[in-house]
């Protein structure tokens, strides 16, 4: 003979109620971990291209100092800070130079290949 509803538990009306919030929480946690991952990934593409923009800007301005760098380490702009600060400096005189002989290098006397012995 079926049972009609009264005679049910109150453990067996739940737990439909049970399954449809835990679907609901499974899907609704999907969803909001979904959003916070796809908001994580668009800041670091931001922060990644703020960072590349950063690179460029230095790597240009390195580049500016680079230039300014070479040419001020040229001879004739030298000389002429050199006048401009009254430093007293000039090209050496040829007595105050001491010219160095370049050393020869020892040509070997035996041209043939060098021969190694193993030893027992």
């Amino acid at each position: 003979m079926a049972r009609n509803r009264k005679s049910q538990s109150g453990a067996v009306r739940f737990v439909p109620a049970l399954k449809a919030f835990l679907l609901c929480l499974l899907i609704g946690g999907s969803a909001v971990g979904y959003v916070l991952q796809k908001n994580k990934i668009y800041e670091l593409g931001r922060q990644i291209r703020d960072k590349e923009t950063l690179l460029a800007r230095l790597e240009w301005d390195n580049k500016v100092r680079a230039n300014q760098l070479a040419h001020l380490q040229l001879p004739n702009k030298l000389a002429e800070r050199v006048k401009e600060q009254k430093l007293g400096l000039g090209l050496p005189q040829p007595g105050q130079m001491i010219w160095l002989p370049e050393p020869r290098a020892e040509q070997q006397t035996n041209q043939t290949a060098q021969l190694f012995v193993l030893g027992k």
